[in-house]
């Protein structure tokens, strides 16, 4: 009878420490499955968040409604550079991005002008949100140019139509350059579409061809 007892004690201590050793095995388990819960969570978040700024620094750059090539009329008054760094009919790189398959394009030089260049915001004439540091609109595509650039902050009236809803827009200066800028051909790419006498580039966003 006393050694069945002893026996019985004995199963009922493994049994317990067996038990024991289950839950903690599943505390364990659990703690960890939530700890890598909150972690992925907390990545969803992070990745949530890139994306956000992503779309927020994408605002602003539709160039959907630019038209990426012109008849290459230009403005009455504009004056061709005398001694320009890229010659009519030489090659550059250019090394801007005002829209899709542009940076990096080898282009063509079709015209070369000495003049203002300005970057400006407005919102276009044919509704949708504002355009804001538009690059590039020149002294002579704005109504009422007069002999002197105008200053940041000034409000003009746009006679340009490098985008839909443009022309006759009234928009702000936000910047001023005088340098000089060039009508270029190219190539995009990123669709292989060939852009004519597009307006404009500075001559700071070129680069010799190697």
């Amino acid at each position: 009878m006393q050694s069945r007892k002893i026996v019985i004690g004995i199963i009922t201590i493994f049994t317990v420490l067996i038990l024991s050793a289950c839950a903690g095995a599943n505390e364990e388990e659990n703690t960890e499955t939530e700890s890598n819960t909150e972690e992925n969570v907390a990545n969803n978040n992070e990745m949530d968040m890139e994306e956000s700024d992503t779309n927020e620094d994408m605002e602003g750059m539709d160039h959907s409604g630019m038209n990426h090539s012109s008849t290459g009329e230009i403005p009455e008054g504009l004056q061709e550079a005398d001694n320009p760094s890229y010659e009519v009919g030489s090659q550059a790189i250019i090394e801007s991005d005002h829209m899709p398959g542009m940076n990096g394009a080898e282009a063509t030089i079709v015209g070369a002008y000495d003049t203002t260049v300005y970057t400006v915001s407005y919102t276009p004439t044919t509704g949708g949100e504002p355009v804001e540091n538009h690059k590039w609109v020149i002294h002579e595509e704005i109504e009422e140019a007069g002999d002197e650039p105008f200053e940041p902050g000034t409000e003009v009236t746009l006679n340009a139509d490098h985008m839909e809803g443009m022309n006759g827009a009234t928009a702000v200066i936000d910047s001023a350059e005088e340098t000089t800028v060039y009508m270029v051909d190219f190539i995009a790419t990123d669709s292989g579409e060939e852009v004519k006498n597009h307006k404009w580039v500075t001559e700071s966003e070129l680069s010799p061809v190697e």
